[in-house]
């Protein structure tokens, strides 16, 4: 009967093994992470960029919609706004 030689991994075949393991874990995880964090980074922000809040001009009008203020008070204060001068 004729034996094989060299039909068991030798120790370099053992360290591959083992190194090649620790890869596929460590591609595992961090995948995991990855896709984690893209999940909750995409639904927060929603993909929009952040609304600006109203322009001063929006809240003057509206101030002067509501009754706060008088036409006077209005076009003055439009007008120091549209001028850029304080």
């Amino acid at each position: 009967m004729m034996f094989w030689y060299g039909h068991d991994m030798s120790g370099f075949g053992y360290v591959l093994m083992t190194v090649g393991m620790i890869v596929f874990w460590v591609l595992m995880i961090g995948g995991f992470f990855a896709l984690i964090r893209y999940a909750t980074t995409s639904s927060a922000s929603g993909g929009l960029p952040p609304q600006a809040g109203p322009t001063p001009q929006q809240v003057l009008a509206d101030r002067y919609a509501r009754g706060e203020i008088d036409d006077e008070e209005y076009t003055r204060r439009l007008r120091t706004l549209n001028s850029g001068t304080h």
